[in-house]
């Protein structure tokens, strides 16, 4: 923790004595940087205004996250405004860079927040940063004029108040309400008490899915063996290439192969499976739907 806060402090000194730009010396570096990638004259300007990108950084401590994580972030953000900054359009780097700054933070906070993915869309943003502010701010108002809103109704104002779909807003409240919590944990205080994750629905088959399926699979394979029994040894080779490999073999391959014309070769196939299906279709209609 304190190598973590000496660090910071570092930087924090080091931002603050970095010289402040006026508008035509940034200019001329943002130009040198745009047409001749100019390293030093991007470094200059970063350097300038990262005591920028830490007092925006300082500002998203209350959400948890290491003060050094959020200045490396906006750090991050700030590169990412200098390297698309366009100085034609006439407008100050600084202005420019506060939103790239901003969006590089609030993606950080977001993204370790909680292990649960809190959001992505840019409503779902909003309201991570805003809805517990203007929640506090409605119900304040409604206080002072002596008047109670529930639940339903504070959603609602909450979801005008900042132009999101209501479902979002009650999302968003679910999932600021709770924190991450281990499957491991036991569901009572008791030692011997059973874990979260033994409640959870197993997907996968069951023992008698499992034992079902062992024992079709094996009669299948019995049948298919006894049907190609019945073929002569140029039929069974046409059809294990035709329909046995993971890659099927084409029908000019095994012309050339067998020194057939292709239609011959589809021809001896079609007799093979017919001979298949006399064997088969009495036994197992599933093996039939596969040879036709």
């Amino acid at each position: 923790m304190a190598s973590g806060t000496s660090q910071e402090f570092s930087l924090t000194r080091t931002a603050m004595k970095a010289e402040l730009l006026d508008a035509d010396t940034e200019l001329k570096l943002a130009y040198a940087w745009r047409d001749e990638r100019d390293e030093a004259a991007l470094h200059r300007l970063i350097t300038a205004y990262m005591r920028l990108a830490i007092s925006m950084a300082s500002k998203f401590k209350r959400y948890g996250a290491p003060m050094n994580d959020l200045i490396q972030e906006a750090g991050l953000g700030l590169m990412k405004a200098a390297d698309k900054f366009d100085p034609d359009r006439g407008v100050r780097f600084s202005t420019y860079a506060v939103w790239w700054i901003k969006a590089s933070i609030q993606d950080h906070v977001m993204r370790n927040w909680s292990m649960v993915r809190t959001g992505s869309t840019s409503s779902q943003k909003s309201l991570f940063f805003n809805m517990r502010r203007v929640q506090a701010r409605l119900e304040r108002e409604a206080a002072a004029q002596g008047e109670t809103i529930d639940r339903h109704q504070l959603r609602q104002l909450i979801s005008t108040e900042i132009g999101v779909p209501l479902r979002d807003v009650e999302m968003m409240e679910g999932r600021l309400s709770g924190s991450d919590y281990s499957l491991n944990a036991t569901q009572s205080t008791e030692e011997e008490g059973r874990e979260w994750i033994d409640a959870l629905q197993d997907d996968g088959a069951q023992a008698a899915e499992k034992v079902e399926d062992s024992h079709d699979i094996a009669q299948l394979r019995e049948w298919l063996l006894l049907a190609l029994g019945a073929l002569n040894d140029r039929e069974q080779f046409i059809v294990r290439e035709r329909k046995l490999r993971e890659k099927p073999r084409t029908l000019e391959s095994l012309g050339e192969e067998l020194s057939l014309s292709k239609e011959r070769v589809r021809q001896l196939e079609a007799a093979a499976f017919t001979k298949m299906r006399k064997s088969l279709e009495i036994q197992s209609q599933e093996v039939f739907h596969f040879l036709t």
